[in-house]
C-alpha cells in the first residue's frame, strides 16, 4: 500500500524513466557509467503510470514493472483475505512460493531488457 501511495504522489517522467529522482534518489548508476538503461529502469516510472490506471504507458516505461505491480496488487488482495481467514489459502508456502515468483520476475525483466536493447538496434 505505502509503494502505491508513493508512485500515485510521484509525477510520471514522461522520458520513462527517472521518476525516482523525486525521491531524492541518484540517477542509475548503470545508466551513467554505460549510456544504457538497466533491466530495472523505469519501475517507479511503470508503477506511477499504474495507479492512474495507464496501462499502455506502463508497460511502455518497463514491462517488468506492470508485471511487478500487477503481482503486487494479487498478493495485496490475497494477503486481506487470509488475514481475514485466518489460515493460508491457495498455499501452505507463501515465502517459498513468493521466492520462486521474485526469481521468475526477476529473469523475465532480465529477457525483456535483452528484447529491448535488441529493438532499439532496428
Amino acid at each position: 500500500m505505502v509503494v502505491f501511495g508513493i508512485a500515485a504522489w510521484l509525477t510520471p517522467d514522461p522520458r520513462g524513466f527517472g521518476t525516482h529522482r523525486q525521491l531524492g534518489m541518484p540517477p542509475c548508476t548503470f545508466l551513467t557509467l554505460t549510456g544504457v538503461n538497466c533491466p530495472h529502469c523505469g519501475l517507479t516510472t511503470s508503477f506511477s503510470w499504474f495507479v492512474r490506471g495507464q496501462f499502455y504507458k506502463s508497460i511502455r516505461a518497463n514491462p517488468a514493472g506492470l508485471m511487478l505491480a500487477s503481482a503486487s496488487v494479487v498478493i495485496l488482495i490475497w494477503s486481506i483475505f487470509v488475514s481475514i481467514r485466518g489460515a493460508f489459502v491457495i498455499t501452505h508456502e507463501p515465502g517459498r512460493d513468493i521466492l520462486i515468483g521474485f526469481g521468475i520476475w526477476v529473469l523475465l525483466s532480465v529477457v525483456i531488457w535483452f528484447l529491448r536493447l535488441f529493438w532499439k538496434q532496428i
